[in-house]
């Protein structure tokens, strides 16, 4: 018997190896798969081509010490894809497009007109939808880099410019901004994946060489407990990342038969997944984003001197920059913005309609109103096991920074959950393409 189960995990390993390099066959040899693959990189190449062109003015040794050690810019740089390090022109990257974005979704919440427009009319709606995202995204990159600009020309980062010299910085950070949204979406219809993730995804890896840097310049004997004991915890979050973002549960539907022309059909069984983390890394990028929008706005309107907003400054930031208070607060809006995301995306009373009308039905339930109770009962409780695993995980990087002192593992925790969920996302989809070519 013992000898019958290494032969049995041999078996398992190389019936794996087998899939995986069939699978890998029909990636390299189905030319529409390669082109896909090929355009994500094309895309990837300009975003950080882009991202190497500065603007006007830069001061890089002042730039560098503005930035050593500020946890608001390197969260901030996280949504540039790595842009805002350096100035670049698309020092802006997607984020107005995500907080153009996060309102489209609330007004989803506030409007049923916007609810209907992007739950109910299909892929009309949606493309509306999106394309009232992309008019916000213009005024909004506006105001964000005028704020920019006028923050970091305070601050002594950019000098010497004129009031002309000024707008033409703007002009060029907005349009960077623009053209960035423009890669994103064009890698979402043209590529594998959400393009705007990618490019997120994209950004955090081509700062982690300067991550490990900065950690490896800091290390001294003394300290080589504390980088294991850190490095094991990035591996258990790891994999607990991996297995909550996979994990669903399984909801049994039941298909009624039904007789046609003296045929009968259905009397089959199958399930619904639902997932346990439904709103995937969408909480973490909405919260950081408000966490990030007060802190930006009151840091751009302290350096005009109005009279009254210091004393308002300084308790906000204040109480931003108190790290405990700081960090319950992302830890209740990860939570909040995982069940607000997850009522906009999942409908129990539409998934109901669906599988009444398709004849299907969960067993020992009435189709109609039984079945989107059980269901909304359902998805909320999931919603709270993985909105708050979802919530520990992303605070746990602070917790870590509070107890170390190490500033990098507060940036590297947030960008370890938006990487894994990335990852897994493009392989999920990356999959699906592969077994539509096998059929």
């Amino acid at each position: 018997m013992q000898s019958i189960r290494p032969l049995t995990q041999t078996l398992k390993v190389h019936s794996f190896m087998s899939k995986f390099l069939h699978k890998l066959k029909i990636i390299f040899s189905d030319k529409s798969i390669r082109n896909r693959l090929l355009f994500i990189i094309g895309a990837l190449f300009v975003f950080r081509a882009l991202s190497t062109i500065p603007i006007p003015g830069v001061d890089q040794a002042v730039l560098s010490q503005f930035f050593e050690n500020n946890q608001f810019l390197g969260l901030l740089n996280i949504f540039s894809g790595g842009g805002l390090a350096n100035l670049s022109i698309i020092m802006l990257g997607v984020g107005p497009f995500i907080t153009a974005s996060i309102i489209m979704q609330l007004l989803t919440v506030m409007s049923p007109q916007m609810k209907s427009l992007y739950t109910e009319e299909g892929e009309a709606g949606r493309a509306k939808f999106t394309q009232y995202s992309r008019l916000l995204t213009l005024p909004l990159a506006i105001l964000q880099g005028f704020g920019f600009l006028s923050l970091l020309q305070s601050q002594g980062v950019i000098s010497g410019l004129t009031t002309f010299a000024f707008v033409v910085n703007i002009i060029l950070i907005v349009a960077g901004s623009i053209l960035l949204m423009w890669i994103g979406e064009l890698v979402t219809e043209y590529g594998i994946g959400n393009g705007v993730s990618i490019i997120i995804f994209a950004g955090i890896v081509a700062g982690l060489p300067a991550t490990v840097s900065q950690l490896a310049f800091s290390y001294s004997p003394a300290q080589l407990p504390l980088y294991l004991g850190f490095g094991f915890v990035a591996l258990l979050a790891l994999y607990a990342v991996v297995v909550m973002t996979e994990a669903e549960r399984p909801v049994s539907i039941t298909y009624a038969k039904q007789s046609r022309g003296g045929t009968t059909y259905g009397g089959t069984s199958s399930y619904l997944p639902l997932r346990l983390n439904q709103a995937g890394v969408i909480p973490i990028i909405f919260a950081m984003s408000i966490l990030l929008f007060p802190q930006m706005l009151l840091n751009v309107l302290s350096s005009f001197n109005i009279s009254g907003l210091d004393r308002v400054s300084d308790v906000v930031l204040g109480f931003l920059n108190n790290q405990p208070l700081y960090a319950v607060t992302y830890f209740t809006l990860v939570i909040l913005f995982a069940f607000f995301y997850t009522a906009v995306t999942f409908d129990p009373e539409s998934v109901s309609k669906n599988l009444q009308r398709s004849g299907a039905f969960i067993p020992g339930l009435r189709p109609g109103t039984a079945t989107s109770e059980y269901l909304a009962g359902l998805i909320t409780r999931l919603t709270l096991v993985g909105a708050v695993f979802l919530g520990l995980i992303a605070v746990l990087p602070l917790v870590l920074q509070m107890t170390t002192g190490i500033a990098a593992l507060a940036i590297g925790g947030t960008a370890i959950l938006i990487v894994v969920n990335v990852v897994l996302d493009l392989l999920r989809r990356l999959d699906a393409q592969v077994s539509m070519r096998e059929y």
